[in-house]
């Protein structure tokens, strides 16, 4: 695996840069974000290495100049061979347990068989409020795990047969535990004394590279803030051929200055004049669409709410439009001259016991 492409950066990239962005993966993959979820632990796991190694200015020194090495691991049962009492035994006594505990866990990290789906991964796309309406295109690139086609997925690769260097070509390896001698085939060949495959130099024997996937997003008309879509097998590729995950963009739509959404109906507060109000009119408001005529009822009340069919959102799963809801507001002017006051004193004394008439009635 490329460490560099784990954390999505140049190889000119900065310690600031490594932190950042090893930051960032940390919070979407931590085991305790994602409990249960072993693909997002693999991609933690690999992202922590990376992270420790490119911070490091020595390991990163090495690392550009002869990559990572690993090799595969390989299990067997292991066998007590008897006691050795030729050599002192220095140090602490130790359990039983714990003389098996090194060889029995690497038995079980290798205990994987059968296909593991990959996991999904997650992603944003910013929108603004009109293209949400009327729906857009997005390019979106995307750092994830596909299966490594020199090996496709295995990790390894066949190679001319040499003897194992490991066992010296006996099939087996040796460790002691206090007095004791034990036995395992030897997990570099395999228990045959012989090699047949090498790491796959392509992946570092993971049998997953990361690569840069630049995915086109379809943004569906109507799709609402904080809406999820889903990329169908865009996600992480499942190792020994498992299904491979999906890719789960969400919407964040940015506010507009006059609507507010509410489900598919838009609503917008329109100012109105007292004339408007008490003599009726046909006013001007804005949709999406542009401009448009609203008649204002003779009598309109501060509040009171007008609507406008089919002129809010469209579903994104129907089409089928919203409404536009306005509420009136009314908007008291202001009087400066002389003629304006003389008016509206006179309408006044005219109206005086209608606008409390019906508030303090018994």
């Amino acid at each position: 695996m490329d460490f560099y492409l784990i954390l999505g950066l140049g190889r000119e990239a900065s310690s600031r840069e490594v932190q950042r962005a090893y930051t960032r993966l940390a919070r979407r993959y931590h085991p305790d974000i994602n409990p249960g979820d072993h693909e997002a632990e693999a991609v933690y796991r690999q992202a922590t290495e990376a992270f420790e190694t490119l911070s490091d200015p020595d390991r990163r020194q090495t690392y550009d100049a002869y990559g990572r090495r690993t090799e595969p691991r390989a299990g067997g049962s292991v066998e007590f061979q008897g006691f050795d009492f030729s050599a002192p035994v220095s140090g602490a006594s130790v359990t039983f347990g714990e003389l098996f505990a090194d060889e029995f866990r690497g038995d079980r990290e290798d205990d994987t068989a059968g296909s593991e789906p990959g996991s999904d991964l997650f992603g944003e796309v910013g929108l603004a409020f009109e293209e949400a309406l009327r729906g857009a295109e997005r390019q979106l690139t995307v750092t994830r795990l596909d299966r490594c086609v020199a090996c496709e997925g295995s990790g390894v690769r066949r190679a001319p047969e040499t003897r194992c260097v490991h066992c010296q070509g006996d099939g087996t390896s040796r460790w002691r535990r206090g007095h004791m001698v034990f036995s395992k085939p030897c997990r570099h060949c395999r228990g045959s004394g012989h090699l047949r495959q090498r790491p796959c130099p392509a992946c570092d024997a993971d049998g997953l590279v990361a690569f840069a996937d630049d995915i086109a997003i379809h943004v569906p008309a109507g799709v609402a803030n904080g809406a999820r879509m889903k990329v169908s097998a865009k996600g992480n590729a499942g190792r020994r051929g498992g299904a491979v995950g999906d890719l789960y963009i969400t919407a964040r739509v940015a506010d507009h200055r006059w609507f507010v959404r509410d489900g598919d109906n838009l609503q917008l507060d329109l100012p109105i004049g007292v004339h408007e109000a008490v003599l009726g009119a046909i006013v001007e408001v804005p949709t999406i669409e542009g401009p448009t005529r609203l008649r204002i009822p003779p009598g309109t009340q501060s509040g009171q709410r007008l609507q406008l069919k089919g002129r809010g959102a469209p579903s994104p799963r129907t089409g089928a439009r919203g409404d536009l809801i306005v509420t009136a507001i009314l908007a008291l002017p202001r009087v400066g001259d002389e003629r304006s006051k003389a008016l509206l004193e006179e309408f006044g004394r005219l109206n005086a016991q209608n606008v409390r008439r019906d508030l303090f009635k018994e």
